[in-house]
């Protein structure tokens, strides 16, 4: 039985079910190439898979149907699928740019006309002076009045107010009542401190910035969930096929252990021989054991992940789906995954956007440097009579009213605004700085990665040579052993070997996946060659 089990692992079909065990049918996503002067995919997304808030008001139970029981068998790109839609996390960042949006309505709430509206009445009891000038008389007024105001504020800094009131007065001092209508109009223009749209509309401007620093938040997390999940795939799929290794290499030491024992009660072996196999059993046995719990722990964390529509999530074994030959990635040069790194990271995007921000900032502060200086008219009609009707007929007569006006303001020193300008200087300064380092540690990721890459592939052939030239160790020592000259436990030695490089070997092909996702997410290109449109595709050009 010794001598099959190495004639069997002697075989090139080897690699092939490793190969079998970790490959993923969305590898073929990964062999779009890529638009580099667009920084996407020369073929269009899959825009059937939206980050949109409707996506947030679906739960679980209504997003997905129930999924049957039994194990959750799932390919890598229904994995991603799966997570994008239930996976919670995700659910409360999708939120993120619709909550910053209100801030945009608010600031735009600022030109919108408001309408005040005031109705009063009052009476007044005291004396005066009597008409003879000798003594005081008594005399009681009633009034009532009526005012509304529409007024709006407009981006070039003006402010139109349109009023409308009336007053009317019932005095004991005269026979009749008295009523006064008026209609009026006042506008009043910013001359220094507060003209044109450009200052007016920095807050504005400010607050759309901000929503879209939030969409390149939300794609930077949506790529990193993505990555996440891949290569929580490749490590439960790594974990699933070290058991089965381990498994087979206790079979064969449990083999071992029983032919040892035969070759000693034939006397071809020494008692001492037993001690070595049994310890390599036991040892084969911890390691299954490290095995199995390993595995538990990844199926959870990819559960977590996927958050399936299941009623018995935790419990609920996985079986992933894989294609049976390994993605030939032709890479490029280095410089063309930084370029694209250039333009796509999202924390890239995020900076250029807090720069953008920056500089509107200093023109808010430096318009705060300006005097107050606003021009104002008033012009008015008004009609006067002893009733009502008569007093809103009469407003067409020659009474009027009208006043216009300089109005000034200018602090002594003005600290205030000199400390807030000053500051937006240094913040913007600030801002260029950490933008030029963030830009070289992102390219420094981006190398890095690429490294790794290379790397990794190379390690695949390395792996599989120590592997063969262990089987062979393996089964020198075994037929030594059985003609004795050589002894249980270099024999265990060599079984051990063959072990460890099995496993790397299959470990070694999972970090080569990896490694792929990672240099396409430091590039910012993972979404995109996955076939997933997100918020934050356009990059930021600065001016």
């Amino acid at each position: 039985m010794l001598t099959s089990y190495s004639h069997r692992h002697r075989r090139p079909v080897l690699l092939v079910t490793c190969l079998l065990f970790l490959i993923p049918a969305s590898c073929t996503l990964t062999a779009y190439p890529i638009d580099r002067a667009a920084g996407g995919p020369s073929v269009p997304a899959d825009t059937r898979i939206h980050m949109t808030p409707d996506a947030v008001v679906r739960t679980p139970e209504t997003s997905d149907p129930m999924l049957p029981s039994g194990p959750l068998k799932v390919t890598v790109t229904e994995a991603i699928l799966m997570s994008l839609e239930n996976n919670r996390a995700l659910v409360v960042q999708r939120l993120n740019p619709d909550i910053t949006q209100t801030f945009e309505d608010q600031e735009r709430a600022i030109f919108d006309p408001a309408i005040d509206a005031e109705i009063s009445t009052g009476r007044l009891k005291g004396e005066r002076q009597a008409r003879s000038g000798s003594q005081t008389e008594g005399y009681a007024t009633n009034t009532t009045e009526g005012v509304i105001l529409l007024e709006q504020y407009f981006p070039t800094g003006t402010t139109v107010a349109l009023e409308a009131d009336t007053r009317a007065s019932d005095s004991s001092l005269y026979d009749d009542p008295f009523y006064a209508s008026r209609l009026g109009m006042t506008a009043t223009q910013s001359l220094l401190r507060g003209f044109g749209t450009d200052v007016n509309l920095v807050r504005l401007r400010q607050a759309r910035l901000d929503t879209r620093m939030s969409e390149f938040e939300l794609r930077g997390f949506t790529e990193a969930l993505v990555a996440d999940v891949e290569r929580t795939c490749w490590d439960y799929a790594l974990a699933r096929r070290q058991i089965e290794i381990v498994e087979e290499s206790l079979k064969v030491a449990r083999q071992q252990r029983d032919e040892t024992r035969e070759l000693i009660e034939v006397g071809r072996l020494a008692e001492a021989e037993l001690p070595a196999v049994q310890a390599e059993v036991a040892a084969q046995e911890q390691a299954l054991i490290e095995a199995r719990a390993n595995k538990e722990t990844i199926r959870l964390q990819l559960l977590r992940l996927l958050n399936p529509s299941v009623p018995d999530i935790w419990e609920r074994e996985v079986e992933l789906i894989h294609q049976s030959t390994l993605p030939d990635i032709q890479l490029e040069d280095v410089a063309q995954y930084v370029a694209v790194s250039r333009r796509m990271r999202p924390v890239l995007n995020q900076a250029r956007l807090e720069m953008q921000r920056g500089d509107l900032e200093l023109v808010k502060t430096r318009n705060g440097l300006l005097p107050l200086m606003d021009l104002f008219i008033t012009l008015g009609k008004s009609g006067y009579a002893d009733a009502f009707g008569d007093s809103i007929d009469r407003i067409d007569e020659d009474s009027y009213d009208i006043m216009g006006g300089v109005r000034f303001q200018y602090p002594f020193f003005n600290r205030d605004a000199e400390a807030a300008h000053r500051r937006a200087q240094l913040s913007r300064t600030q801002a260029q700085g950490a933008l030029d380092n963030l830009d070289q540690l992102v390219e420094v990721d981006v190398r890095i990665a690429y490294i790794e890459v290379n790397r990794t592939k190379q390690q695949i052939t390395a792996t599989s040579v120590t592997r063969q030239f262990n089987e062979e160790k393996w089964r020198t020592e075994t037929e030594k052993l059985r003609v004795g000259k050589s002894t249980s436990f270099l024999v265990a030695q060599a079984q051990r070997d063959l072990l460890v490089s099995r496993i790397a070997e299959v470990q070694a092909l999972a970090n080569y996946l990896k490694a792929l996702i990672d240099l396409y997410r430091q590039d910012g290109s993972l979404l995109e060659r996955r076939g997933i449109s997100a918020p934050g595709r356009e990059p930021v050009k600065l001016s």
